[in-house]
């Protein structure tokens, strides 16, 4: 049988190109760790740290460093919707701890959208106020300073028809607020998301009325099913809450000014608030008349005007408060 030989096989060496190919990539991804795991380098700290309007027309400013140039010329404020016109800077202070306060020549409002700048050294920082403190004047600017029934007599019938009892007057500033906040997010979410796109904002009263009657209905059904006692004690009223000029203003407002979905919550619960606020008030005040001896002339009806003005002049006493320092 004849012998069949296999070829040998001869196992070469690595050569050095292989060797070099390994290292290459050992160092490729070595660098490319040390570029990813490397702690970056710290952007300089701006000149500005921060800017403090102070009532009524200085601003502090916190700096990080010293500024030779304490000139007034030196620094200029102007506001963020108007940013070619400067405003008046009278002086310039310097204060302890690298702070500098302005005095302008005119007043400047807490709750406005500024832009401050220095010429040398070059810097620059906006100023306006934290989003959490624009929510909480809206809240209680809507309460108080701008309450819908003592300023702006709006909901006047819903107002004198339940403030004569107290109990039921809590009850319907409970269920006035309620349904102010819901309708009011919902009518944001309908202008927002579908008459916008649609172009159709001309039907936000149409709209906005519906609204208010599909929750107003609901509503009426639940207290029906749930606490019929002080379902008919809101009686008629109830009813009414679907064309109350307050629960319609909310909505047309924030349309009106296109605000977002924080504002009109923080709008439509400082307005249900504001209510809820005027009707108690106005009930404890009707409840004390009750017992008092009122002339026949002015029992009923007159004297409730008579008690509404007088809180609408105690009112008048918020104009012109501001929450921001």
């Amino acid at each position: 049988m004849a012998r069949i030989d296999r070829p040998v096989v001869t196992r070469r060496p690595i050569t050095g190109g292989l060797v070099a190919a390994v290292l290459a990539l050992a160092l490729s991804l070595a660098a490319i760790a040390a570029f990813t795991f490397s702690t970056p380098a710290q952007a300089a700290e701006p000149l500005i740290r921060g800017a403090r309007p102070l009532a009524p027309n200085h601003v502090r400013l916190f700096l990080s460093g010293p500024v030779a140039n304490l000139a007034p010329s030196n620094f200029r404020l102007t506001e963020l919707r108007a940013p070619d016109v400067p405003l008046d800077i009278r002086q310039v202070d310097l204060e302890p701890g690298n702070r500098v306060l302005l005095t302008l020549g005119e007043r400047i409002d807490p709750a406005g959208a500024y832009r401050i700048t220095i010429a040398d050294p070059p810097a620059g920082r906006d100023m306006r106020p934290p989003p959490w403190a624009l929510l909480l004047t809206v809240v209680l600017s809507a309460a108080l300073i701008n309450n819908f029934v003592f300023t702006r007599y709006l909901g006047l019938c819903i107002f004198f028809g339940v403030s004569k009892n107290r109990d039921t007057a809590v009850g319907m500033g409970f269920t006035f607020t309620a349904v102010m906040v819901l309708s009011a997010m919902l009518s944001w979410a309908l202008f927002t998301f579908v008459m916008l796109p649609l172009k159709i904002r001309f039907l936000q009263i149409i709209v906005f009325i519906g609204v208010v009657a599909f929750l107003v209905q609901a509503l009426d059904t639940i207290l029906k099913k749930t606490h019929r006692s002080l379902h008919r004690k809101f009686g008629v009223y109830l009813m009414l809450i679907t064309t109350n000029c307050i629960i319609l203003a909310v909505p047309l407002l924030n349309a009106a000014a296109e605000s977002g979905p924080f504002e009109s919550l923080a709008l439509a619960v400082g307005s249900g608030v504001g209510f809820a606020l005027a009707l108690f008030l106005m009930s404890c005040a009707r409840e004390r008349v009750e017992l008092a001896r009122v002339p026949a002339s002015f029992q009923g009806l007159p004297i409730a005007f008579a008690l509404a003005g007088l809180f609408a002049l105690a009112f008048m006493g918020f104009s012109g408060l501001t929450f921001l320092r």
